[in-house]
């Protein structure tokens, strides 16, 4: 398993921090994911690194934007 770094913009509390895992939980090959609001990071663990556009969907689908990553 490897770990990739994604920043995201907005995230402001815990329940951002739930909601982005959540959404990006769902990406195909992603295994766990962990989102710190006070970074703006989100990182993936996963066999391979996972598809950015699949990544982008998932944040912009629990209401935040991908900004790096």
């Amino acid at each position: 398993m490897e770990q990739f770094e994604y920043h995201v913009d907005g995230m402001t509390c815990d329940h951002c921090e739930r909601r982005v895992a959540a959404e990006v939980g769902t990406v195909h090959g992603v295994e766990h994911v962990t989102a710190d609001a006070s970074t703006g990071l989100v990182v993936v663990t996963a066999d391979h690194r996972p598809d950015r556009d699949a990544i982008a969907e998932a944040v912009d689908e629990a209401g935040y934007e991908l900004t790096r990553g």
